[in-house]
């Protein structure tokens, strides 16, 4: 239970602290929200813990997390899960909400779509609470199950062209979103993603070709966003002339083999298969460098990769091509080396490159990288922003289910829509 004074719940079907991306974005956010000075009580959708534990005691507020249970369990039948995840999403939530002795500052939610948002939305506005929507992706019909006419693409849908305009406030994670949401008179703020950077320990080495194969690094969940089998292809083709290797942390030797038409690894790629979120940090650590290619698309341009910021916190250089906003802050030859394109010729190239790269500008690479984490992507600089942004929402109406205000008024005048 929470008790009197200001306080946010962040809420979504999410895990938390750690088992996916969206754990490391809400984290970071909400420990901004507690250096602003707000009690945070992060509501996830595992089953605990029962009541609300502290996480972290940094800065004038508390953060703390519970578990609403509206992720299904992992013995729960088929139609159950369907049930829970398509037709029931968001009551426990709601549920978790009504059950508090004092009513919240803002309602922030992350993920759930149409559904979760409706039985959010509709809370927040029988109780006068603010909504906000933490909008991290603009999804593309083949990144969903089902495709354009699967449920999850259709509620995804819904929500960002219809339900998050009408919110009082919106945090966004790219430029691409913030200006999306503003044309359409949305409150909006711009939060990349952010993390305790101090805590991270940086590497403090180089390894190049002085005293070994370069050794790059890939960590993650490739999906449909990383170009995982363009990064494995240039790495063959580099390794044979330039001594370099790829390890592979995220998908199974079968799933990366599966990228590769069943072909067999290359002898220059590692695949350890996945490792807990906490141990990614020592890895990428002691790497070279990690590598990350995407398509130049909608989608890739809408979300902001994760990787990349826990990759400089890091002090690791990265090889990428430009996708999102992540050109303010990879320079070429400073924190990293850039692709023109995504494809596999212009990634050897990057890769002949740095493998050639003498010790003394790699590790001049680190200090920039490191020192481009701390003054971007710290939790701590945006405390400021986010109490700003959060005092701003007071006597801001909320619009939804058929309800006209201003931001939905203002979505219906605009022209020249650049992502729907």
């Amino acid at each position: 239970m929470t008790g009197a004074g200001t306080w946010i719940a962040y809420v979504g079907p999410f895990r938390f602290p750690w088992g996916e991306p969206g754990s490391r974005r809400v984290f970071g956010l909400a420990q901004s929200m507690a250096a602003a000075g707000r009690d945070v009580v992060v509501v996830s959708g595992e089953s605990g813990p029962k009541t609300p534990v502290t996480v972290s005691t940094a800065g004038a507020g508390l953060l703390r997390h519970v578990g609403a249970g509206e992720r299904p369990s992992a013995d729960a039948s088929i139609v159950s899960k369907a049930v829970q995840m398509v037709v029931r999403l968001g009551e426990r939530t709601v549920r978790w909400l009504d059950e508090q002795p004092t009513r919240p500052e803002c309602v922030v939610v992350y993920g759930g779509g149409a559904q979760y948002m409706a039985r959010v939305g509709r809370w927040c506005r029988r109780n006068g609470v603010a909504l906000v929507a933490d909008v991290v992706e603009w999804y593309a019909p083949h990144q969903m199950p089902g495709g354009a006419l699967g449920p999850p693409h259709l509620s995804a849908k819904f929500a960002l062209r219809h339900q998050y305009p009408r919110c009082q406030g919106i945090i966004a994670i790219s430029s691409l979103l913030e200006r999306h949401y503003r044309e359409r008179g949305g409150r909006v703020l711009l939060v990349p993603p952010t993390l305790d950077v101090f805590e991270v320990k940086p590497g403090g080495h180089a390894v190049t070709t002085e005293a070994g194969p370069l050794n790059a690094v890939y960590f993650g969940t490739p999906g449909r966003k990383d170009l995982l089998t363009t990064i494995i292809r240039a790495t063959d083709a580099v390794s044979r002339r330039t001594p370099v290797t790829l390890s592979v942390y995220g998908p199974t030797v079968e799933q990366v083999r599966d990228l590769l038409d069943g072909a067999d690894l290359p002898s220059s790629v590692r695949v350890p298969g996945r490792v807990p979120q906490q141990d990614v940090e020592a890895i990428v650590r002691n790497a070279d460098f990690s590598v990350l290619v995407r398509p130049s698309e909608r989608f890739t341009h809408a979300g902001f990769p994760t990787k990349f910021v826990e990759s400089l916190a890091c002090g690791t250089p990265v090889i990428a091509n430009l996708t999102s906003d992540m050109g303010r802050y990879l320079q070429d030859g400073r924190q990293g080396f850039v692709c023109v394109d995504h494809s596999s010729t212009e990634l050897e190239r990057v890769l002949r490159r740095a493998a050639m790269l003498p010790r003394s500008q790699h590790e001049e690479m680190r200090v920039a990288a490191r020192a481009t984490a701390e003054s971007s992507f710290d939790y701590r600089r945006f405390a400021q922003p986010v109490a700003g942004f959060l005092d701003s929402l007071h006597g801001r109406r909320y619009a939804i289910d058929g309800t006209t205000g201003p931001a939905v008024a203002r979505t219906r005048r605009s022209r020249g829509d650049d992502i729907t």
